[in-house]
């Protein structure tokens, strides 16, 4: 007997808004298969207000409000079972948070659930993530978001540890880390990872996934520490409107990439990483997981 779910989830990020609907398909005596059915991203610079001004402003607050309720559509036209919708760093952040998540409940009828660093890491990691690595080696998970980035590192198929840090892309752009941020974090993967010869690193979040499709490297194939890097001396020696133009970037992702590529090269350098996996998975992929997961328990 053939069994299909669907079920939706919806990511309110620092730098833009994401609904994902997969299609779970359960066939008898064989692997149950996760199907992106449909995926939309809407650029909405949440940490832009919230990282220089502590508040989500008018204008974006409705724009959030208008997605909200454009995905409710969406998630009722493909008839989804479940869903579960979560905010991050700017949400957390935001001293008008909860008042939002008020007014999304209330003008658009979808309960919003402002998840902590550690909460986002555990979905994140939930993803099928061991049957994209080798559960001999050692991996140091990195997933960075507009607000924060999420360390996870994973050996022989065990979570080892798990951090969150607020080291984002927005926040960079912003001028609103501090240099003991960054210190912190070294010190953290470089504690974590010293017990371990040999690491390599897999990478998610929006910008990575850019950069790997910038690569034309075949899925599975991982980028060295060598394209890295020289991929982020060529966005340096470009200006933000040559990115656009010459290597084809979203307006909303050509200024991130480059201190998103900072990050990942920073990642890369603590925890002696000389390549990184980009299996494209995220936030949305883990909710995915944990609806379907808490649908059969």
């Amino acid at each position: 007997m053939l069994s299909i779910k669907k079920f939706a989830a919806i990511d309110i990020g620092s730098n833009a808004v994401r609904l994902l609907i997969s299609t779970i398909t359960e066939p008898d005596n064989k692997p149950v298969t996760f199907k992106k059915t449909s995926l939309v991203r809407v650029p909405i610079r949440l940490g832009q207000d919230v990282f220089t001004k502590a508040y989500i402003s008018d204008e974006n607050s409705q724009r959030v409000v208008d997605t909200m309720k454009a995905f409710g559509l969406l998630m009722k036209s493909h008839k989804i079972e479940a869903y579960r919708a979560c905010a991050t760093s700017a949400m957390r952040d935001a001293k008008n948070g909860d008042a939002m998540v008020n007014l999304i409940s209330k003008e658009a009828n979808i309960d919003i659930e402002i998840i902590d660093g550690s909460d986002e890491a555990f979905i994140i990691a939930a993803t099928d993530l061991h049957t994209l690595v080798d559960d001999s080696k050692t991996y140091l998970y990195v997933d960075v978001g507009g607000g924060s980035t999420e360390f996870t590192l994973f050996s022989h198929g065990e979570t080892i540890g798990s951090r969150s840090f607020k080291l984002g892309t927005v926040r960079i752009l912003n001028n609103t880390i501090s240099k003991d941020v960054w210190e912190e974090a070294e010190a953290w993967v470089r504690s974590i990872t010293s017990p371990y010869s040999r690491i390599e690193m897999v990478g998610s979040g929006g910008n990575i996934n850019n950069i790997f499709k910038s690569s034309n490297k075949k899925l599975g194939k991982p980028l060295s520490y060598l394209y890295l890097s020289s991929y982020y001396q060529l966005l340096n020696s470009l200006t933000y409107e040559e990115r656009i133009s010459e290597l084809s970037l979203n307006e909303d992702r050509a200024d991130v990439i480059i201190p998103a590529a900072k990050i990942y090269l920073s990642a890369m350098k603590w925890s002696r990483s000389k390549s990184v996996h980009v299996p494209k998975i995220g936030l949305v992929d883990g909710i995915i997981k944990s609806l379907y997961n808490n649908s059969k328990s």
